[in-house]
């Protein structure tokens, strides 16, 4: 039998309450992602226009809403983190695979309550328990936020992407529960709300760091600008520029919490500068469309990947071989062991994808599949609802 869990056992993240202290949320205007509905808050970069989003950690709504469907189905795509330089502040939305979750008025859970009753896909060993998965520490968050009291949900969970991948698979999960109990009341919490609960999940699992949830939710770039308060910048790619990932995942799992543990206390002043100045280039290629440029920042990270590249067998070898057949870059994508490169054609980013195969097998002696994709413009989203 699935496992219940009212609000009042919400677990607390591991982090004080002076880090959940943090000033009043705004949200930003989309015309793809029908998720972003308030006024934006606007900061200026020389000619360059981004919107910002300060977070609201305590945000509640005044009153219980009703459900405004009996059932919804939500989907939330892969992510990307770090691109390189970028550690714990940069990522970017993954169009094509993801995970869903379908979410229910289930009158046999006790009000207040979420059940999960259902895991399929590539997360059949997770828990039940929604106190320990990714999407039910999501959803409980959102349901506090909410103050929903007066009805129980079920909640199934449909994983797309392989556990420990580094293409944001507990990030994922995270988002589209979120999104989904949201969407389930008439969609009344600011996308910096969900993205805190979708936060609190990604704590519990893998660490306090929004690089892969904040562009789950909100799709494209998005520069983490602060943690304490939670600040995220969306960074808009030109729409009229072809942008394609080439992404090779290794029959190998790296679990994040173990690639965190390998990352140095301490680093350089010369590493400091030369990171922080690839970021940057990274961030204005980004804006600019410049794809060559975009790739010659992603591959030039001096502290984490080199830490972190040996732990996967064949991964420096595989990054040579990307560029080699044309990449304007390679990486590790997020903690890895998935290796991600960039290119404007999609014929080309086959032809790269199957030399980083063949590299993670010569090299690393590990099975791989390539695939190529392009960037996620609109974030997680709803699909499918049934209405009261």
């Amino acid at each position: 039998m699935a496992a219940c869990y009212s609000l009042q056992l919400q677990i607390q993240p591991p982090f004080s309450t002076s880090t959940l202290s943090s000033s009043s949320s705004s949200s930003i205007q989309s015309k793809t992602n029908p998720l972003y509905f308030s006024p934006p808050t606007q900061i200026f970069y020389a000619s360059l226009k981004c919107s910002a989003i300060p977070s609201r950690s305590t945000a509640v709504t005044a009153t219980e809403p009703e459900p405004v469907f009996t059932s919804v189905k939500s989907f939330a795509p892969a992510t990307v983190a770090n691109l390189g330089p970028g550690f714990d502040f940069l990522g970017c939305a993954v169009d094509g695979i993801g995970d869903h979750v379908t979410l229910r008025v289930d009158p046999d859970v006790r009000p207040g309550e979420l059940s999960i009753t259902d895991i399929s896909g590539a997360g059949k060993k997770l828990s039940k328990n929604p106190l320990y998965n990714c999407a039910g520490i999501a959803a409980i968050s959102v349901m506090k936020m909410l103050k929903i009291r007066s009805v129980g949900l079920s909640l199934s969970l449909e994983k797309g992407l392989p556990l420990g991948s580094g293409l944001g698979s507990s990030a994922a999960s995270a988002a589209a529960a979120a999104i989904a109990v949201n969407e389930l009341f008439g969609r009344r919490l600011s996308v910096s709300d969900l993205v805190f609960a979708g936060l609190e999940s990604e704590a519990k699992v893998s660490g306090y760091h929004a690089d892969n949830v904040a562009p789950a939710i909100m799709g494209g770039f998005v520069l983490i600008r602060s943690y304490d308060p939670l600040e995220l910048i969306p960074l808009k790619f030109p729409q009229e520029k072809d942008l394609l990932f080439v992404l090779v995942n290794p029959e190998f799992e790296a679990p994040t919490k173990k690639m965190r543990a390998a990352l140095p206390a301490e680093i350089t002043m010369s590493h400091h500068i030369w990171n922080s100045s690839q970021a940057g280039a990274l961030v204005a290629s980004v804006l600019q469309g410049d794809l060559k440029g975009l790739g010659k920042a992603l591959s030039s990270d001096r502290i984490v990947e080199p830490k972190r590249a040996p732990l996967i067998p064949g991964m420096e070898a595989v990054k040579t071989a990307a560029i080699d057949a044309g990449a304007f870059g390679c990486t590790i994508s997020g903690a890895g062991p998935t290796a991600v490169a960039v290119t404007d054609d999609e014929e080309r980013g086959r032809e790269i994808g199957e030399r980083m195969v063949e590299a993670f097998m010569k090299e690393g002696n590990l099975k791989a599949i390539a695939m190529v994709k392009k960037l996620d413009r609109v974030g997680a989203r709803l699909v499918q609802s049934s209405p009261r």
